[in-house]
């Protein structure tokens, strides 16, 4: 028996059992989400004592703070002192009956959000519980995310942002953006379909709309209404549609911000009109597809000029928003780097690993015959797009953090802090990184009024970490960092997120990751999967 044979046997059986057993379903036949039972809170009164705080605004950090948080809300901020001084307790918020968590010397900043979110389940091809994604997420400091197209339809993922929105599941709150041409949509062939789709989106009870493509008329008419109504966009500007709407056309029809980056090169084509193709490019086929879109950048006006800064200058004057998700790519530069990352064997399902591994009816597991020419292109790739993505920050350009994680090696929760790192190479300072994961994030969802930066009155959501993450954002990942202690001379793992509170709900993120390391174990376990990495190429395993 070889490994890809015995875990997609495994994977069916354990499928057919969990259909007839009713167990992870909802009764209608989409996935359930288990009650949450993780947690502790709100309180009527919650106190943070002596944290140092990145509010997300951009201004450097502040402290010793006490927070005084009422229920979900925050009610107070209070400078108590100076650091490395004994504070004076007269100087501090009172109690008051209500509880305290001493943060003193730790890091707290706002809630994370993720622009790009993907929520998949057990009936998808990843074959992975919606639960353990959504804790991924949390553990990871990520409070406020935005699903850009689903696998359950919309009034699945509503049901799902209500229950979260209502902490009745354990996970961030999510913004809902439905595919336009998602397959519960029909036909959209009119203009009035059109609209008609663009209404239907907003009564289901979601607030924004993700495209990928569709005729001129047709995208100029659901983009108007969109405007019309107040649903916010964004566009994965897909390659089979990018020649008639590359992102200088669809912002100009209304856009409000885009996902990666396909549709931005072809805007700053000066010598050609359409992307380079070898004559025996499919697009179907995903190493075609990938190892082409590595050497688009090449193709596309040089920084600086002319054209480069037409582009950009219209982008900025449309308030045109960018997610890139630079670690949705990453594996295309480094295949093995990221297929071996660290938190692979004790986070990744085998599910999902089966998932990444290379397979031609998976989407993003395209590593067929992947070449070191493949992946010098896609490295001068990223110099160029992060040359862009940097210089539009910082001529004012909006630029938020979106992982999405899933495909291509990219684990959920762990995409989320390797894009922030992505973002530092590109340039950001970690100060700017953070203001993009925050209070940027916030306005590109439109949901600035409530969350992204920690002000009197917003939502209380916080990422509380024992080490100081501007001075290595490493420490973010759920697997810290390697340290050696120099009292004791012995190598020493620190960091990783001590608490990520979303709506004065306090979770201790050690018991979060615990829990997690201990779903994936399990299914291990079921399928005879022993310890340590798991193989990629297939390989004889007489026990899975």
């Amino acid at each position: 028996m070889r490994f890809t044979i015995g875990l997609q046997t495994a994977l069916a059986g354990a499928a057919l059992a969990l259909l007839a057993a009713g167990a992870g379903f909802a009764q209608d036949g989409l996935p359930d989400i288990p009650e949450r039972d993780e947690g502790e809170g709100p309180f009527e009164r919650l106190i943070l004592r002596g944290a140092y705080m990145i509010d997300g605004t951009g201004a450097p950090t502040q402290g010793p703070v006490d927070i005084v948080v009422e229920n979900d809300r925050i009610a107070e901020i209070d400078v108590v002192g100076f650091p490395r001084l004994e504070i004076d307790p007269d100087d501090r918020p009172p109690l008051d009956g209500g509880r305290e968590i001493d943060v003193s010397g730790m890091y707290l900043l706002p809630g994370f959000i993720d622009t790009h979110l993907h929520i998949h389940s057990e009936q998808t091809g990843q074959n992975v519980p919606p639960d353990y994604i959504l804790k991924l997420w949390l553990a990871h400091g990520v409070t406020t995310g935005r699903t850009v197209s689903g696998s359950h339809g919309t009034p699945w993922e509503v049901d799902v942002a209500e229950r979260l929105a209502a902490n009745e599941i354990t996970g961030p709150r999510i913004e809902v953006y439905p595919a336009f041409n998602a397959r519960e949509a029909g036909s959209i062939n009119t203009t009035e379909q059109a609209r008609e789709r663009i209404r239907r989106i907003q009564e289901m009870g979601a607030t924004g709309v993700k495209f990928f493509g569709a005729p001129e008329e047709i995208m100029i008419a659901a983009l108007d209404e969109a405007r019309e109504i107040g649903l916010n966009s964004t566009m994965h500007h897909a390659q089979l549609a990018v020649k008639h709407a590359n992102v200088l056309d669809t912002s100009g029809w209304g856009l409000r911000s885009m996902e990666h980056w396909y549709g931005l090169p072809e805007a700053l084509f000066e010598d050609r009109t359409i992307q380079h193709y070898p004559d025996d490019y499919v697009y179907q086929n995903e190493q075609h597809r990938f190892g082409e879109a590595g050497r688009l950048w090449e193709q596309a006006a040089r920084p600086g000029s002319d054209r480069w800064n037409e582009v950009m200058q219209t982008l900025l004057d449309r308030d045109f928003a960018l997610s890139p998700t630079f670690t949705a790519y990453l594996t295309s530069r480094d295949f093995m780097r990221t297929s071996r990352a660290i938190w692979h064997e004790k986070y990744t399902m085998p599910e999902l690993w089966e998932f990444y591994r290379p397979n031609r009816d998976a989407h993003g597991s395209y590593w067929f015959y992947w070449t070191l020419e493949d992946e010098i292109a896609w490295q001068e790739n990223y110099r160029l797009w992060m040359a862009f993505i940097n210089e539009y920050k910082n001529r004012g350009g909006k630029v938020s953090v979106g992982s999405d994680s899933g495909y291509i090696y990219n684990l959920y929760g762990f995409g989320y802090i390797t894009e922030m790192h992505l973002l530092r190479e590109a340039g950001f300072t970690p100060l700017e990184v953070i203001h993009a994961a925050t209070m940027v994030g916030a306005q590109v969802i439109g949901i600035e009024d409530e969350v992204g930066t920690i002000r009197v009155g917003k939502k209380a959501d916080f990422v509380v970490v024992e080490e100081n993450p501007l001075a290595n954002l490493h420490v973010l990942h759920g697997t810290g960092a390697i340290r050696l202690n120099d009292d004791n001379r012995e190598v020493e793992r620190v960091g990783g997120i001590r608490y990520t509170i979303k709506d004065g709900i306090v979770y201790d993120v050690p018991e979060l990751l615990a829990g997690i390391r201990a779903m994936v174990r399990a299914r291990k376990d079921e399928y005879g999967i022993p310890e340590g990495p798991m193989p990629i190429e297939t390989v004889p395993a007489p026990n899975w």
